[in-house]
């Protein structure tokens, strides 16, 4: 029945209504019209990373509007369209309006995701590293799922991630990894899945098919720009060179190219391995380092501030449960959301996480 229709069609108003008070489309519009203007001054060309980053700020913009102008549209036909079914009596355009709903609902969706983007760091590229917790090979194992699971998100996403440094475990899985994705809100898409994840399953490990549960911590920091200054001491610093791992071919470096760095006075170490030449890794290392620290000492400040003690890789501090035996069903512990495909999440597809937690989070930074 069309009067049916009529709380989806209120609902799509009341969305857009939100959407224009939160992205503000007129600020938006104020800041491409300058930035257009800063592109055909000669003397930005000069500045290769400079250029680049109005013109990655520009169609970032354009595509927002845009999206916004379609959406805003597309939302008025439909009510008119829907009216228009009203005033005449005719159901003949009940599908259609339902079709069309859906569509300007997905679309209305990702908009309002974006819209939550509210913190400086957002926009940035993300660095995200995996390490097993208590659990011996268990826990590698459970390490290199959740790798796995990211690497097929990021994929779905558009996003690239570059796999810096990955340490295997003794006999199975991954000690340790460090994944550097690159693309337009990738730290704001992945910050909520910092913390603990704990994963509940049959051992493959164990001949005697026991139960077992592991942990994995994610830890999420958004890359910083190179405005941001950090203070390295190179006094502070232990750098090492060793021979870098991997599948071997014609490309495997034979020579130690691959680097770790040591930032003494806070124990941090990053590697990197997957550049060429041993000056690339270097200079990819101490970028991450640098974001590293930069998050480690503003989380020291917010400690300090809120007097939060740090969590341990352990039970009551995980922020999602992945249980595949004796029921299968992936809950995140924050928001509520569970969902009962396991085996889709751990392919990557995390959304349904993603989304909540944002809006979650957008809710109580309004309130």
């Amino acid at each position: 029945m069309l009067v049916d229709l009529q709380e989806l069609i209120d609902l799509l108003k009341q969305r857009r209504a939100a959407l224009t008070a939160q992205m503000n489309i007129a600020e938006k519009k104020k800041e491409l019209s300058n930035l257009e203007k800063q592109i055909e001054k000669e003397s930005v060309w000069s500045d290769q990373e400079k250029s680049k980053n109005i013109m990655q700020a520009i169609s970032r913009l354009k595509k927002s509007i845009e999206l916004f102008s379609v959406i805003d549209n597309d939302i008025t036909h439909l009510v008119e369209l829907y009216e228009m079914a009203l005033s005449e009596h005719s159901e003949d355009f009940e599908q259609d309006i339902k079709e069309e709903y859906e569509r300007i609902n997905k679309n209305l969706s990702e908009l309002e995701i974006e819209a939550t983007f509210t913190d400086k760091h957002d926009l940035n590229n993300a660095i995200l590293v995996i390490h097993p917790g208590a659990g011996g090979t268990e826990s590698c194992d459970w390490a290199s799922m959740l790798l796995r699971m990211y690497q097929r998100y990021i994929e779905s996403k558009g996003f690239s991630g570059a796999l810096t440094d990955m340490l295997p475990g003794d006999e199975a899985g991954i000690k340790s990894a460090t994944l550097v994705v690159s693309g337009d809100y990738a730290y704001g898409y992945l910050k909520g899945e910092a913390g603990i994840h704990r994963l509940v399953r049959i051992s493959p490990f164990d001949s005697n098919k026991r139960r077992h549960t592991s942990f994995a911590s994610v830890d999420v920091i958004p890359e910083i720009e190179d405005t941001i200054e950090v203070n390295i001491v190179p006094s502070d610093l232990r750098i090492d060179t060793y021979h870098s791992s991997g599948a071997g071919g014609q490309h495997v470096n034979v020579t130690d190219s691959a680097v770790r760095i040591t930032h003494l006075p806070t124990g941090i170490v990053v590697q990197c391995q997957n550049e060429r030449s041993q000056h690339q890794n270097k200079d990819q290392a101490m970028k991450i380092l640098a974001s590293r620290l930069y998050d480690h000492f503003k989380k020291e400040q917010e400690e300090k501030e809120d007097k939060q003690e740090k969590k341990q890789i352990a039970w009551g501090s995980q922020i999602r449960s992945y249980v595949l035996h004796p029921y299968k069903m992936v809950k995140d512990l924050r928001t509520g959301v569970e969902v009962g495909n396991a085996e889709r999440v751990l392919d990557g597809d995390i959304d349904v996480f993603v989304d909540a937690y944002l809006k979650n989070y957008r809710t109580k930074q309004d309130s």
